[in-house]
């Protein structure tokens, strides 16, 4: 990389899908309240694509003003359940009922990456991926987050696709990277036509 590249996320697989892509980066873990933003772009009708890009676009500003020069990636994931916008579980019970109002149902993943320079946006995609959850039993359910809640509470949607969870799916649409949190493919391909990357 001709500059310094870093990833305003602390998201341990983003910084480990980086990695094994062979993209050298630092990591920098903004300080932003997505939850009161969320709240705002709600009360404005802001679809969930917006706000996953809203999102991904505040972190890599904030991060991008403080290093001039640096290429800075911002990221963010929301799932879209029937026009209803569900985040990150807070307790296990709550893993439970979101997971209870999927099953059996479809719901879209809307994964958005935004690239800032000098405190500027200067790449952007979201991708989506649509996906649908078995019909599971509460017993499984509540099984299913007794064993795996210290990974899934960080996790939107209550599963991690490259766990246990890819168990409660029987379809799914999409590029997987974005499952996983990042539009990958589209990334590199816009850092190998910057000249960031070699051919």
């Amino acid at each position: 990389m001709p500059q310094p590249f870093i990833l305003a996320s602390g998201s341990e697989i983003r910084h480990k899908l980086l990695d094994q892509a062979g993209v050298q980066h630092q990591i920098a873990q903004p300080r932003v309240d997505e939850d009161m933003i969320k709240a705002a772009l709600l009360s404005e009708d802001a679809t969930p694509r917006d706000i996953a890009d809203a999102l991904a676009e505040m972190k890599a500003t904030k991060i991008s003003e403080k290093n001039p020069g640096a290429l800075v990636l911002g990221c963010d994931q929301v799932l879209d359940h029937r026009g209803t916008l569900l985040s990150k579980p807070q307790t296990a019970q709550d893993a439970i009922d979101q997971l209870q109002a999927l099953r059996g149902d479809r719901h879209s993943l809307l994964s958005a990456a935004v690239l800032c320079e000098d405190g500027k946006p200067i790449w952007r995609h979201v991708g989506q991926v649509r996906l649908r959850m078995r019909e599971i039993s509460d017993g499984y359910l509540q099984d299913y987050v007794d064993r795996n809640w210290n990974s899934i509470r960080h996790a939107v949607g209550c599963y991690k696709l490259e766990e246990e969870g890819v168990r409660l799916f029987s379809n799914i649409q999409g590029d997987y990277f974005h499952v996983l949190g990042m539009p990958l493919l589209e990334l590199l391909n816009y850092l190998t036509l910057r000249g960031d990357l070699p051919t």
